[in-house]
């Protein structure tokens, strides 16, 4: 996958700054972390070793609410193999032009530069992205690949480009982190260390949502509704449409959302149109008419209608400082 020296067995401790920007998850920085520790409880020694580093230096306040602490501010990574920016929202306060400029100064002393969920989005603005093949989360991908065209962005859990690696989320960040394991260390205890955490390496090829798989209790045509409906956020189609492609006439259809999900076909379908809305209102600043757009609403009234009838308030309320 790459000639990176990291990704070759080592018995050589490797040491990783983590530079965590305020309002990442603690899930993204405890699925980087965690697997380590394991394998260094594996092995019996400190094969791999870890630094925390803020903007600041000071405690990272989280999206849980919780203060990260840290080991110092950014020019505190230097010396460790590789760094990777774990970042999540608030990108336009927290991803300062100072936090930029001096990411971009420190990157070249580092073997590999990484960025989990948000944090490509910071190495992008860096231009340390420009030339390479990388992902984000999903919610980012479209956006990413509009403002960085220098950048090969891919659908994938995580990819690993040369001396960059970018990783879509917090279940990634632990696929890749078992994959370093593996490399570094072999497969089995790859192996050891997922089993602690009762789970399993994913490649990073695989795409960031795996096709559904109905559950047990719920009808296959209604999954494969509820997939169509999730598939066209920006373009929904009729009920009627939906019934038809997957060979169910729009009454059994209804009766059979009712049965599983207590609501109907079309509410549903609402409902995932309004929360996307949300999320782009809350993490982007796309103007209102795009938000619209981009979540299959004719126009930025419509929109502001049918938010303020689902959550009781307009959509600018979330925009006011």
């Amino acid at each position: 996958m790459t000639e990176n020296a990291i990704f070759s067995p080592s018995d050589q401790p490797l040491s990783i700054a983590l530079f965590v920007l305020p309002q990442a998850s603690i899930l993204e920085v405890a699925s980087a972390l965690d697997p380590l520790r394991n394998a260094n409880r594996q092995l019996g020694s400190e094969a791999y070793r870890w630094r925390v580093v803020t903007p600041d230096g000071r405690p990272a306040p989280l999206t849980c609410g919780i203060e990260l602490p840290s080991s110092g501010p950014l020019a505190h990574a230097a010396g460790a193999e590789a760094l990777i920016v774990v970042a999540g929202y608030r990108l336009h306060q927290v991803a300062t032009r100072p936090l930029i400029r001096d990411l971009r100064r420190i990157a070249p002393r580092f073997q590999l530069v990484g960025g989990i969920d948000a944090g490509p989005w910071v190495l992008a603005r860096a231009g340390l992205l420009d030339g390479y093949r990388a992902t984000v989360h999903w919610e980012d991908l479209e956006d990413l690949a509009a403002a960085h065209p220098h950048i090969d962005v891919v659908p994938d859990r995580f990819v690993i480009d040369r001396n960059r690696v970018t990783i879509s989320g917090a279940a990634p960040a632990a696929d890749f982190m078992l994959h370093l394991i593996r490399a570094r260390h072999g497969a089995a205890l790859a192996r050891q260390v997922a089993n602690s955490f009762l789970t399993r390496a994913r490649p990073g090829h695989e795409p960031q949502i795996a096709p559904p798989r109905p559950e047990p209790a719920l009808d296959p045509r209604v999954a494969a509704a509820l997939a169509r409906m999730e598939a066209r956020i920006d373009a929904p189609e009729s009920m009627a449409e939906t019934a038809r492609a997957v060979g169910l006439s729009p009454r059994r259809l209804e009766t059979l959302f009712h049965q599983a999900l207590g609501t109907t076909p079309a509410a549903h379908a609402l409902g995932l149109r309004l929360a996307a809305a949300r999320r782009m209102l809350t993490d982007t600043r796309h103007p209102l008419a795009e938000v619209a757009l981009r979540t299959g609403f004719s126009s930025p009234a419509t929109l502001s209608r049918a938010f303020r009838a689902r959550f009781g308030q307009p959509p600018g309320v979330l925009r006011r400082p």
